[in-house]
């Protein structure tokens, strides 16, 4: 069904309705109108990462992770499964006749704000700190979760608009000022890919206000979607968001202002109650019934795009599918696809038939918490690391464990004294051949402020330090002299310096959804190998950032910063040596073809994300350091070489003015191609420099 004819149906059932009930459609929890055949409908529904909050679900790793992946074809997969799983859950709650919140068609994902400061507790939501990788990852979960059948299969959601990353607590009152530059080069760009690239069907606003407009009533960022970018779809508010306008922004006065305000301005249904005075509004001569007509139809045509009343190709779609084998096994893939290693002296991969007793250690070795990330399913079978370990192994090598400290109380016990695991985990560490130590944070640590998945905790982060009773664990266990390997389950930059320093191999996990502790012990013990690159840079320190509330770029991400990186961003180690042999440009059309040859030079089959990264070398308003402008996520054999092809889009030849035009500028260019950034430290860490190529157009 094209967009034209879904509209039409949606004036013409519209046209019959009274303005109450029309009025009434424009709330995320609509009711039913009998006398027309139409039943409730709840817009509201989760998918980041699986189909969120409505029971059992195939729950894949944190976006965070998936961003870590580097892998588009593979984000399109999970949001092809979130689609099937999320039609299945609504064919058979419809049949039930249940219409509840988070059992809908409408997801309200993904999330593709900027992770620009590692504070913000929400960024494990997002795909990271560089434009063109969200964009990238954030078209391919759009198009995938609404598909290209007759019908939509389900309706995807571009979060939170525009330029929310923190600070949590003040989010409801909060003006984040950004320059044009700012704008159009960082927060912007992934945005309008959604919107141009992927038809995404829903944008929904966000709590703060950006430049002393409230992001959900914005005739600038209106503008943007409607008229420069095109988007045809339904504008949400973020979830009583509108109540703040008269009570924390104070642009309002009254309820009914608030709501005429949102809905005059854009804001087609309220994730909340102030709609409820819209009928109070309008008789007040705040809003007219033409409006209110424009935002039932728009949100009506959704419902016709995704066939809510007719039969569809959908609705024989069993309810057996969800969390079927093929599921599991495809979030346990991108489990492994995700994990980053950042430290390997070569005890990695272990060799179980060397071990005799294994020690698993520390507060998220058997968490299922920290599976799972915020905004979850519910798995049937969480495997946590300590599970997926002991399944792997089996009877052949004992494991001895220790919860050794809470994640930041004091203690586990409340009648014990202080820091009651800690002799636990030395004698664990002391009668085991290796360590496994499992350390880092959860949903309720960092997270959405007030979200009602982490019961009303959480909220950003103060520090990069892991909680003191982490470290004080993690100083317990290096001074056992045993071998270590620290797995770190947290979906934001922590500082690892003491890990780096005392212990033998260091990886970071994210939240690797229910089949992590599976992807964790393949990888360990080396049926994989470890392909991850991180989306996001891991500071020295905060120091070095400037304030949490300051929006501009100076200073922050690999695009913008001056100091050396403790991990950079696309940084990430193999069991492999993955080798860039040449690489030369070419051109191809308006783009740029990027041709490479590469070998696995070392002695493991792995997967290893090529990279290449773009320098402006003439024009001053250009991005300071080397920017992303292409990936490949490819698979080598232990010496097997390869040619692959990667193309750099005309926008890669662009610079953004002071006053946020963005024009071609400068004609010489150069590009760096390896499996990391070009910046010192990477190369200091990888031990391999990318290739330069200078081009000139």
């Amino acid at each position: 069904m094209t967009r034209e004819e879904a509209r039409k149906r949606a004036e013409a059932l519209v046209e019959q309705m009274t303005l109450e009930e029309k009025a009434s459609q424009l709330r995320y929890d609509a009711p039913g109108i009998p006398r027309l055949g139409i039943p409730a409908y709840n817009w509201w529904n989760e998918g980041l990462h699986g189909v969120a909050r409505a029971g059992q679900a195939t729950v894949f790793p944190q976006a965070i992770g998936m961003a870590a992946s580097f892998d588009t074809e593979m984000v399109s997969r999970m949001a092809e499964v979130i689609a099937t799983e999320g039609r299945a859950k609504y064919n058979a709650y419809s049949a039930e006749n249940d219409r509840d919140i988070y059992k809908g068609l409408t997801f309200w994902s993904p999330n593709v704000n900027l992770f620009r400061d590692p504070r913000w507790g929400r960024g494990h939501e997002t795909y990271g700190e560089d434009p063109y990788l969200i964009s990238r990852l954030g078209v391919a979960f759009v198009k995938a979760l609404q598909g290209n059948g007759e019908v939509m299969k389900a309706a995807a959601c571009a979060k939170h608009f525009a330029v929310h990353s923190g600070p949590e607590e003040l989010r409801h009152e909060f003006d984040a000022v950004v320059s044009p530059k700012d704008m159009e080069e960082t927060y912007l760009p992934a945005f309008e890919a959604l919107v141009t690239e992927a038809d995404v069907e829903a944008v929904m606003g966000a709590y703060n206000r950006t430049n002393g407009e409230p992001c959900c009533a914005s005739p600038s960022l209106q503008r943007l979607l409607r008229e420069d970018w095109g988007f045809q779809g339904h504008f949400i508010s973020d979830c009583w968001a509108i109540r703040d306008f008269h009570e924390r922004h104070m642009v309002t006065k009254t309820v009914q202002e608030s709501a005429a305000l949102a809905l005059n301005t854009g804001c087609d249904l309220n994730c909340g109650n102030t709609y409820l005075h819209l009928l109070r509004a309008c008789k007040e001569g705040l809003v007219t019934e033409e409006a209110i007509t424009r935002s039932a139809v728009r949100l009506y045509t959704t419902r016709y795009l995704l066939g809510l009343f007719e039969n569809t190709e959908y609705d024989a779609i069993p309810y057996t599918v969800v969390e079927s084998e093929e599921h599991l096994a495809l979030a346990r893939k991108a489990a492994e696809e995700s994990f980053v290693l950042l430290k390997n002296n070569g005890i990695l991969p272990l060799n179980k038939r060397e071990i005799k007793t294994i020690g698993i250690i520390g507060p998220n070795a058997d968490s299922r918490v920290a599976l799972a990330g915020n905004y979850h399913g519910t798995p049937s079978r969480y495997v946590t690391i300590l599970e997926g370990i002991q399944d792997y192994l089996g009877d052949e090598v004992r494991v001895l464990t220790s919860i050794g400290c809470d994640l930041y109380r004091d203690r586990t016990e409340h009648l014990a004294l202080t820091m009651d695991r800690l002799a636990e985990a030395k004698i664990v560490a002391k009668n085991s051949d290796v360590v496994i130590l499992c350390v880092g944070l959860d949903e309720t640590l960092e997270g959405e402020e007030g979200d009602t998945g982490n019961s009303y905790s959480s909220g950003d982060k103060e520090s990069l330090l892991l909680p003191e009773v982490q470290m004080d664990l993690m100083k317990t266990v290096a001074e056992c002299g045993k071998p270590v390997v620290l797995l770190l389950m947290a979906g934001s930059d922590i500082d690892l310096s003491y890990a780096a320093e005392n212990f033998d191999a260091v990886m970071t996990l994210w939240y690797p959804g229910g089949q992590g502790g599976k992807a964790a012990a393949r990888v360990l013990f080396g049926d994989v190998s470890p392909s991850g690159k991180l989306p996001v840079t891991f500071y020295q320190s905060l120091e070095e950032l400037p304030d949490f509330e300051d929006y501009s770029m100076k200073g922050r991400t690999y695009r913008y910063m001056e100091n050396p990186a403790q991990y950079p961003f696309g940084y990430g180690l193999s069991y492999g040596n993955v080798t860039i042999l040449e690489a030369f440009a070419e051109e191809a059309d308006q783009e740029v073809c990027i041709r490479v040859k590469l070998r696995n030079e070392g002695f493991a089959d792995t997967d290893d994300v090529v990279q290449v990264y773009v320098k402006n070398l003439t024009a001053q308003e250009a991005v300071p350091n080397p920017e992303l402008c292409a990936f490949a996520r490819v698979h080598a054999a232990a010496g097997e070489e390869k040619e692959i092809s990667l193309i750099v889009a005309e926008r890669a030849f662009t610079v953004v003015k002071e006053n946020g035009k963005r024009i071609r500028q400068g004609g010489d260019f150069r590009f760096y191609v390896g499996c990391s950034q070009p910046d010192p430290r990477s190369i200091a860490l990888t031990g391999k420099t990318p290739i330069c190529i200078d081009y000139h157009r």
